[in-house]
């Protein structure tokens, strides 16, 4: 059985700093935006979720939206279960976000200052090893797939 769709997503104010909030997103469906300017080089949120083996991994990754994030060789997180909001953050090719890991935790670190009102976004970075994924970011850098080339 597929990753569950998360139906009703909310920020966990526990794994972030800053006032967030998710809405409809031009990238797809709903994202992540910030409600206050964010520092370059700061934590912006922890992603969270339930932990993991390869083999549920294997099991829970099909489907056209899952909300895994995968934490070393062996294990992954799962947003849809126990995630923070940051399961909800877009991909986009020119991201405002890096995904850090550290000490077995993720962190959304800021690239760069991050104006209130803007959607966070981070760089998915897919294999280029599974199916290719479009993307659909709209920045001029777009590399047109998800996946790394």
């Amino acid at each position: 059985m597929p990753t569950a769709l998360v139906k009703s997503p909310s920020i966990d104010p526990r794994y972030t700093r800053y006032r967030l909030e998710i809405r409809a997103s031009r990238i797809h469906q709903r994202g992540v935006y910030t409600l206050e300017p964010i520092p370059a080089r700061h934590k912006v949120i922890e992603y969270t979720g339930e932990r993991i083996n390869r083999k549920e991994t294997k099991r829970r990754g099909t489907g056209s939206i899952t909300y895994l994030f995968t934490l070393d060789d062996y294990w992954t997180l799962d947003g849809a279960l126990g995630g923070s909001g940051a399961e909800i953050i877009n991909h986009s090719c020119d991201p405002n976000l890096y995904a850090w890991i550290f000490k077995g935790h993720i962190l959304y670190m800021s690239k760069r200052a991050i104006e209130a009102g803007e959607e966070l976004t981070v760089d998915y970075r897919f294999s280029e090893k599974i199916d290719k994924v479009r993307c659909r970011c709209g920045s001029p850098h777009c590399r047109g797939t998800i996946n790394l080339k």
